[in-house]
């Protein structure tokens, strides 16, 4: 169980510090080999650029673990908090949905590449297969937050239920005192 706890926690951590300091040791090199030694690697700038890629879809999911994606919210600013949870899972929703199509079409994409790139010849395979991981990764990340978001949408129901069970109480006695 700690190390499914500690996946949940660092999985996306790990994959983007590993792939943000790859992309940025391969760019080094290459920028010391051109510019120092007077010649350049031919692989560099392509395998720098499948990193970037996978960085981005890995990326997504991490900001959607955090949420810290860009959001507008002029709309749920209009709310109070139950307002608040209802509008964010209706936007995790739209999400889940865009990324499981993301995947869907994606497999498909993923199955029909049979090309190799031009200067490492390895399959194209594992480029095209970055969205539909990274899509597949965020949309457990959207389930867990829509867990959270019902389950603080359940607690702010039952304390709205709480304080109302209070005030009704709170009537009743004062008409006992009256009568």
């Amino acid at each position: 169980m700690k190390i499914l706890n500690w996946l949940d926690e660092h999985f996306e951590e790990y994959i983007l510090v590993f792939l943000s300091a790859f992309t940025v040791i391969i760019i080094f090199m290459q920028v010391v080999m051109r510019y120092v030694f007077g010649n350049s690697l031919a692989w560099s700038e392509e395998i720098a650029r499948y990193a970037f890629i996978w960085l981005i879809y890995v990326g997504v999911s991490y900001g959607v673990k955090r949420n810290k994606h860009l959001g507008v919210d002029a709309l749920s600013m209009l709310f109070q908090r139950k307002g608040r949870l209802i509008i964010a899972m209706i936007a995790n929703i739209s999400f889940l949905i865009f990324a499981l199509v993301m995947t869907y079409y994606g497999i498909d994409i993923v199955a029909r590449v049979t090309r190799t790139s031009a200067a490492l010849q390895i399959p194209l395979f594992w480029v095209y297969l970055a969205p539909v991981v990274g899509m597949i990764i965020t949309s457990i990340r959207l389930l867990q937050n829509m867990a959270y978001d019902v389950r603080d949408y359940r607690s702010v129901k039952r304390d709205e239920d709480y304080k109302n069970l209070d005030r009704k109480e709170s009537l009743a006695s004062q008409e006992e005192k009256t009568v």
